[in-house]
């Protein structure tokens, strides 16, 4: 099929800005190359599920040509954050007619940098899973394989970026759910700092920090300039970061310096390691040698199965006050039909949690940010697999039929503590920590942590790599990328649905 603008599918986010401030392109041209692309690519993946075309050209429109974004195609992720006057569905049927009054902080700040919304990317209900398979919005699908998932919870973000629908996708990283979907399908991402991002002005500390938000994008510079753009305290922020010494775009090109590298494949959380992602890591280790950095064999000790059992507690509880949220969203009481099965089992472990129970969980997991943060007083940078398996079939992690004919038994009486003692969402949780035993570690600590694309395997699915820093020190890992682009580039690797 011919699609307009045919260069389009070739330039990053500030290349395409740069065209425009120059008065090569227009916003809207540049704007209905992208939407003839959402049309022709969308329907085989699912990424985009509310389009946004109307919106779209009026700011284009309206774009200020000097903006730093001018007239970049991006995505909203359809969780969380807030554009006014459009619905933010959380991946649930109930909140699909819910409209808010204003946009969030972020959006307010992404348009102020000059992107143009084409519409909203797809994501798991609540964000709660590493892939994107709602039941209201239904599943998002890989661009390398439409068989195979483009991971979560920024899913739909990942997969439109590699599919080059947009440049820049926004999302948002929970437990890895930036890093996640950037492994999936082959593009870049970092999680920034915890309270480097804006959260306002609804929400304070999402996920008690573990959340940040930011983008998905296929070049490093595009991330680094966006987080520049979006970066930065909003009113009443309850947690901040160091500032930073210079724009993270000028750390893309500046050489990191000879660093001391750990790297390891040993996972966190979950017990096995899929030999692709090994060979990835063994890869990026090497790769990563010869570019004169100084490369040992450790890790962080931690107890990952106290951990996990400590993170799954948090996330019960919040997914619990998300239910009462869309209670309060309905104006009654929540109901077991408002949200999935495994959503509603989940809310009620988290509602048989006592006080206690969330405290001691919390402390757990401080702890262990104080553990690991030891150990990044003897090392720059941490690498690790950014999975523990390669994107996998669609419905492979939901839980199988007798899961879930016990689940609606138990969830059906309102049992929440039964449920926890039996153990079942537990044996749901072990299959997903199988896959992400690396990422939630770097939420919890609050670190910035990034995905690499610099590794496919034979079925050619991208396998990334993950690499970690000290708390505040994103520039680090910039310079890293940067280094890493430009000793093996990946924006030439398209995948076959384009």
């Amino acid at each position: 099929m011919s699609l307009p603008l045919p260069e389009y599918d070739g330039l990053d986010g500030l290349a395409i800005a740069d065209l425009v401030r120059r008065r090569e392109l227009s916003p809207a041209d540049v704007t209905e190359a992208a939407l003839a692309r959402m049309a022709a690519r969308n329907p085989r993946l699912n990424a985009v599920v509310r389009p946004l075309d109307a919106m779209a050209r009026t700011m284009a429109a309206k774009v200020d040509l000097d903006a730093p974004f001018a007239g970049v195609p991006i995505l909203i992720k359809d969780l969380m954050t807030t554009i006014a006057g459009v619905p933010t569905s959380n991946g649930t049927r109930v909140l699909q007619s819910i409209i808010p009054a204003h946009d969030s902080e972020l959006v307010s700040r992404y348009r102020r940098a000059g992107a143009v919304f084409i519409g909203k990317a797809n994501t798991p209900e609540l964000g709660l899973t590493p892939y994107t398979e709602s039941e209201a919005l239904g599943p998002a699908r890989n661009p390398w394989d439409p068989t195979k998932t483009p991971g979560g919870s920024s899913g739909g973000s990942g997969a439109a970026v590699a599919a080059r629908i947009v440049p820049i996708a926004h999302g948002g990283d929970g437990g890895g759910s930036l890093r996640i979907p950037a492994s999936c399908n082959g593009v870049f991402a970092i999680k920034p700092t915890r309270g480097r991002m804006p959260t306002g002005p609804d929400i304070g500390d999402a996920w008690r920090g573990f959340v940040q938000e930011h983008v998905i994008t296929r070049s490093v510079r595009d991330s680094a300039a966006m987080l520049d753009a979006t970066a930065g305290e909003d009113a009443g922020t309850p947690v901040a970061c160091p500032p930073q010494e210079r724009p993270f775009l000028d750390e893309v090109t500046r050489e990191p310096g000879r660093l001391r590298i750990a790297v390891t494949t040993s996972p966190f959380f979950g017990s096995t390691v899929h030999p692709d992602c090994v060979a990835a890591l063994e890869d990026a280790a090497a790769l990563l040698e010869s570019l004169g950095h100084d490369v040992i064999r450790a890790e962080p000790v931690v107890d990952g199965e106290v951990l996990a059992q400590a993170f799954l507690t948090v996330v019960a509880a919040e997914a619990r006050a998300d239910i009462e949220w869309i209670g309060a969203q309905l104006k009654r009481a929540p109901r077991s039909d408002d949200v999935e099965l495994t959503t509603w089992a989940l809310g009620l472990v988290g509602k048989a949690a006592s006080a206690a129970d969330y405290a001691t969980s919390v402390r757990t997991l401080q702890v262990a940010g104080r553990t690991v943060g030891r150990f990044f007083t003897t090392v720059d940078v941490l690498v690790t697999p950014t999975l523990g398996a390669p994107p996998f079939t669609i419905g492979t992690l939901q839980p199988t039929a007798a899961e879930r004919a016990m689940l609606r038994v138990v969830a059906g009486l309102g049992l929440g503590g039964v449920l926890k003692a039996a153990g079942l969402l537990n044996e749901t949780a072990k299959k997903v920590y199988g896959f992400i035993p690396y990422t939630p570690l770097f939420n919890v600590t609050g670190q910035p942590a990034m995905s690499v694309p610099l590794h496919w395997n034979a079925a050619g699915l991208p396998i990334g790599t993950q690499l970690v820093s000290r708390f505040g020190d994103e520039a680090t890992l910039f310079r890293v990328a940067g280094q890493l682009e430009r000793a093996r580039p990946w924006a030439g690797r398209i995948p076959p649905l384009v």
